[in-house]
């Protein structure tokens, strides 16, 4: 297996990446090979002799760089020589099987939609984020793709993230929930509604009707199912909540006696390493026929080292096939 990293995307690159990339070198078989893609100069400097202590692991080269502040569309445009579109590319002419980045996220989805191959069935690719609850976690989709969906496009991110939850989390029924502002019937605008009657009709989903972003962290579904606007907008008001939270449980840690702040800090790190994003390996683009995982910008080497193992699992349980399969039978 070939999986491509983009080493400029994200706020900590490029060292952060790289050591990511480095660490996961432990996954990979005799065949496989981690393909960093940046400028060449830089990337020889930061992995040093680790390009002549491990066969399995090269530089793709890229000059140029997408900001994370860009206008997606037209830095893909006018940067054909970025780290983004260089990976993009190489894995649409079939130099890679799975390719992760921390970058911008519009243009990692623009690069996806215009250069790879959508799965057979798929209208429009849609991001599948998982988010830990406490319990396990829950896949959002979408979290961002796709901003103004049909009610078909929400349709079929029920497929695909059901699929995902039981390809790679063993969910044998994945309970898929469809994110409203109440739970009534008559609640809800005509995406939502005519959404909901989809998946109603829908026999092959187990889908137990509208549920409320406070019912994410209580177990009471497996997937959600949303625009990807608004899925943006939840995902990052979650992640602003726990940053606030954190910081302020530090604060009340530093106010206490030595001795209680030394036993209550161990069951706050453990409580809060079950609410850690970089655990689970980033987001994947479901739909294409890549493997695009899309990690969130801030991550470190660990959340870079935990997206190549999504990626190895990902492949070993033939996620794309499984979806095709899902989609070729709802047709047929």
């Amino acid at each position: 297996m070939r999986i491509a990293i983009d080493a400029m995307g994200g706020d900590r690159a490029p060292d952060k990446i790289i050591q990511g990339a480095v660490e996961s070198l432990e996954f990979l078989q005799s065949d496989d090979e981690i393909i960093v893609v940046g400028p060449e100069d830089l990337l020889h400097e930061k992995l040093g002799s680790v390009l002549s202590t491990h066969s399995n692991i090269r530089i793709e080269p890229a000059s140029q760089v997408i900001g994370m502040d860009e206008s997606p569309v037209e830095a893909v445009r006018q940067k054909r020589n970025s780290s983004i579109v260089r990976m993009v590319k190489l894995a649409a002419a079939g130099g890679a099987d799975a390719i992760i980045s921390a970058g911008n996220t519009g243009a990692l989805v623009a690069a996806g939609v215009l250069m790879l191959d959508a799965l057979p069935g798929v209208e429009r690719p849609g991001i599948a984020v998982p988010i830990p609850n406490g319990h396990s976690r829950v896949l959002l989709c979408d979290a961002g793709a796709n901003v103004q969906p049909k009610p078909a496009h929400l349709h079929q991110y029920a497929i695909l993230a059901s699929v995902y939850s039981q390809t790679l989390y063993g969910v044998q029924s994945p309970r898929v929930g469809l994110l409203n502002i109440g739970t009534e019937d008559e609640k809800g605008t005509a995406l939502i509604k005519e959404t909901r009657l989809l998946l109603e009709k829908d026999s092959g989903l187990n889908f137990i009707g509208y549920v409320e972003g406070r019912d994410i962290f209580d177990d009471q579904c497996d997937v959600v199912i949303t625009d990807g606007f608004t899925g943006n907008v939840v995902l990052k008001v979650i992640e602003g909540m726990g940053g606030s939270l954190l910081r302020t449980l530090k604060d009340q840690l530093a106010q206490l006696p030595a001795q209680t702040a030394d036993e209550l800090g161990p069951i706050i790190k453990k409580t809060f390493s079950l609410y850690d994003h970089e655990e689970y390996g980033g987001a994947l683009l479901l739909g294409v026929s890549t493997l695009f995982l899309k990690v969130h910008g801030s991550a470190g080497k660990k959340a870079i080292r935990n997206a190549v193992h999504a990626a190895k699992q990902a492949t070993r349980h033939n996620i794309n096939a499984r979806i095709s399969a899902q989609l070729s039978e709802r047709v047929a």
